[in-house]
């Protein structure tokens, strides 16, 4: 009976430890992905202010006034 109690504990062992992968790999693309959203609202507003900056001295071109 003691053969039998060890083998079926490490049965249920080795059935807990499989999904550990499953759920490192899905903590991992969730960190990938928070990551990517940082990423993209950075570069967005970087984007906008450049482009804005872009604008105001795209307008100023041909101008005679020192307004620019």
């Amino acid at each position: 009976m003691k053969g039998r109690a060890r083998s079926e504990g490490r049965l249920c062992r080795r059935r807990d430890e499989r999904g550990e992968g499953v759920i490192s790999a899905a903590i991992a693309v969730l960190i990938m992905a928070f990551l990517g959203v940082a990423m993209w609202i950075a570069f967005s507003a970087t984007f906008q202010n450049a482009a804005a900056h872009v604008n105001t001295q795209v307008n100023c071109i041909g101008q005679t006034t020192t307004g620019c």
